[in-house]
């Protein structure tokens, strides 16, 4: 059996095009570690925010982690259904819905996490400690906003 073709060394010289592929990968095992558990990663980011700085409006939250209106009431009405979060109106702004996580939510971040951890590992597996550090390093100078003078 012939081995599979290569994509062309110049765009294996791209970095763009290497970070694309890359996050592929990430997607791909990350990806597979929710579905274990019949998540989604909005499932796991909306959970991963409301534990990490607490209860939101529904619309804010859906901005600050950059996720469509349509999209974040679809994952809400999941993750309400499944009784991860609780939905409740705003009492100074009835037009608001107020967003917080359950105690159920809770643990389910935690076993979410522990699938994360597992699907970093699988990804990263090639990179030695240093490395992954140095990666990571890398990735936020790459993403964060430079400072401001």
């Amino acid at each position: 059996m012939d081995a599979p073709e290569q994509p062309p060394q110049r765009l294996r010289q791209l970095p763009s095009w290497l970070l694309n592929r890359a996050a592929n990968a990430a997607n791909g095992h990350v990806g597979a570690a929710f579905a274990q558990e019949g998540v989604r990663k909005h499932h796991f980011t909306v959970l991963l925010a409301l534990t990490e700085s607490g209860p939101a409006s529904q619309a804010d939250l859906g901005r600050r982690l950059g996720i469509d209106r349509s999209d974040m009431a679809a994952v809400v009405a999941d993750l309400e259904g499944d009784g991860l979060i609780a939905r409740e109106r705003d009492p100074g702004d009835r037009r608001r819905n107020v967003v917080t996580a359950t105690e159920a939510g809770a643990a389910a971040l935690a076993r979410l996490d522990e699938r994360v951890s597992a699907a970093q590992e699988q990804l990263l597996a090639p990179l030695s400690a240093p490395e992954r550090t140095e990666l990571t390093r890398l990735l936020r100078r790459l993403l964060d906003p430079p400072p401001t003078p």
